[in-house]
């Protein structure tokens, strides 16, 4: 630990200065196996040189800015390079960040402070939360190092990944999906125009706040029976088109026929388009005595019911638009039926020879 006002850390065998001026954080290996005498003496010229550096003396004073000035300069890009929804992500990823770092200069910001972020999330229930906050963090920081506005190095960069990239473990929960029986008691507890988003989103397996809810009457091809999810909604940056099944296209015919077709297919009665079915989803559930549901519960089913019919994993990667096929193995969850049945087909057409041992008795 360091002397207060002395900034020399003794790491294992090694000396270091660390110590911050004026916000900006300076660090400088100092030297192994030496006394902390010899570390004292290079600790003054190293934070001479420092010091210089934050005047401008003898050479450029190095560029540095505010995490508050640096996030709204990463949502300026991020509007004009990204997809609505993606905004709408960094803004809350950064809202939870501002619990650490709001007030504080990017210089300032260390991996210890960012591990520390990352625990109190974690300890928070946040664990998810964490792993894009801080990708979004290192984000902030390349963006304002390219542009100029940031000269040091990336410390989210030293965050640690594990083998599946991720910052932290996230946990693989149960991946919910809805029975026959349940999708019915859904649908009979949802009104219009909630029903037909809850079709769309078992029988065509779109995301519902990003895909479903942004689709256009002009998405919707009744002589091809299928719909197209246009890229800028898309979670992966590119369109599919979905076949639509009897069931959906009946739905979606009666919808029509109550509509304008033009523009937005879901909008409220003032005719303002659905930002989120969350409220309205929740009550149907609960009027429906559904537990743990919600609405990625629907895409879950959709999935879920392709692998059971026995639709191969590509098929079901193309038509839930997943960009890795491991994604569809978390989804392709089969019931114990299906399995069943499958281990039982290997019986068909096999020749099963049946010996009985002789008998010894006279």
């Amino acid at each position: 630990m360091p002397r207060r006002g002395d900034g020399l850390v003794l790491r294992g065998k090694t000396w270091w200065l660390d110590f911050s001026h004026q916000g900006i954080r300076h660090q400088a290996r100092l030297g192994r196996n030496i006394s902390r005498t010899v570390a004292r003496e290079l600790a003054a010229v190293e934070r001479s040189k420092a010091l210089r550096q934050d005047a401008g003396i003898g050479g450029k004073k190095r560029k540095d800015i505010s995490f508050d000035k640096a996030a709204d300069e990463f949502l300026k890009w991020a509007e004009a390079n990204n997809r609505p929804q993606t905004v709408v992500n960094y803004r809350w990823y950064i809202e939870g960040l501002k619990q650490s770092f709001a007030g504080k200069m990017l210089s300032s910001i260390s991996p210890f402070s960012i591990e520390k972020h990352k625990q109190t999330r974690i300890s928070g229930d946040a664990r998810v939360s964490a792993n894009r906050e801080i990708s979004c963090l290192r984000n902030i920081f390349y963006r304002c190092m390219e542009w100029g506005k940031f000269d040091g190095s990336n410390p989210a960069k030293q965050s640690k990944r594990n083998q599946a990239g991720r910052l932290t473990r996230e946990p693989l929960t149960r991946l919910r999906f809805l029975s026959h029986q349940e999708e019915h008691a859904l649908l009979a507890a949802a009104t219009e125009p909630l029903r037909t988003v809850v079709l769309i989103g078992i029988h065509a397996g779109l995301r519902i706040k990003s895909e479903a809810l942004t689709l256009e009457w002009s998405d919707i091809d009744f002589q091809r029976n299928q719909l197209t999810v246009q890229a800028v909604n898309a979670k992966n940056g590119e369109s599919r088109t979905v076949p639509m099944n009897t069931v959906l296209r009946d739905a979606m015919k009666k919808l029509r026929e109550a509509s304008d077709g033009e523009g937005r297919i879901f909008h409220s009665r003032g005719g303002q388009p659905f930002r989120s079915i969350r409220t309205r989803f929740t009550t149907a559930c609960r009027n429906a005595k559904l537990s743990d549901v919600t609405p990625h519960t629907l895409r879950h089913t959709f999935a879920s019911r392709l692998a059971i019919a026995g639709v191969g994993l590509r098929t079901i990667q193309e038509l839930g638009g997943w960009k890795e096929i491991r994604m569809v193995l978390r989804y392709a969850h089969l019931s114990d039926q299906h399995k069943a049945d499958a281990v039982e087909r290997i019986t068909d057409n096999s020749t099963t020879l049946i010996t009985t041992a002789k008998s010894n008795s006279a």
